[in-house]
């Protein structure tokens, strides 16, 4: 079953996640298909901009499908970081300028997702950012510290991560979570917008900077 939709508008790869029954959550099925996603989009190498949103209103991202997750053979489980590590690096990584629309739930594995972008616009009025991962007992690996760890606010991250709190929209904005909040009826747009402008950027030139500037993971990439 697909569980990402790609579409484009003009220079704007428009990534949407449409797994409402299950929150958009991850398995190692969804991260091929993330991987499938990005092969298009690295196959031109023209300007573009990626904008990474979610079909569901209540959920963007609800980070690992632990149901699916602990019906894995036992022993799984390093595989599966490994996997989903894999995939937070090619986010990360990806040599043209990415956006998130959080339009709901942005919890655990899908915070880390939304981290991995190079900018968060997330709606004001709905939906919680949230490190949950320390109190469902699944600590973060060295590459999703590393991922984390590209948020510009260090002692709010520090506090998000060790009390798993959860944060509004707004809240998120004033912190420097995400770097806008909006209300619903703009959100998309606001998104766009700032998506359009990022695609004019020359994308060789773009992908140099923003390697640079992610030089640790670079290096967790040629580990």
């Amino acid at each position: 079953m697909a569980v990402l939709d790609l579409t484009k508008e003009g220079s704007v790869y428009i990534v949407t996640m449409t797994d409402l029954e299950h929150s958009n959550t991850f398995t190692a099925k969804v991260f091929e298909q993330h991987h499938d996603v990005l092969n298009e989009i690295g196959a031109s190498t023209d300007n573009c901009a990626v904008l990474l949103t979610s079909n569901d209103s209540k959920s963007w991202s609800q980070g690992i499908n632990l149901e699916w997750l602990q019906a894995q053979p036992k022993g799984y489980d390093p595989q599966f970081k490994a996997l989903m590590d894999a995939f937070l690096l090619r986010w990360a990584l990806l040599d043209c300028p990415t956006v998130g629309c959080l339009n709901g739930h942005t919890f655990a594995g899908g915070a880390i997702l939304a981290s991995a972008l190079d900018f968060r616009i997330m709606r004001e009025d709905r939906g919680w950012f949230c490190f949950s991962e320390v109190d469902v007992k699944v600590p973060l690996t060295h590459t999703m510290h590393e991922v984390v760890d590209l948020l510009p606010n260090p002692r709010a991250l520090k506090d998000l991560l060790l009390t798993g709190k959860k944060i509004g929209g707004r809240e998120a904005a004033e912190l420097g979570i995400v770097d806008r909040a909006y209300p619903q009826e703009t959100l998309f747009e606001k998104s766009m917008e700032l998506a359009q402008m990022l695609a004019g950027k020359d994308r060789s030139t773009y992908g140099t900077i923003k390697r640079r500037m992610r030089r640790r993971l670079e290096a967790v990439n040629d580990a």
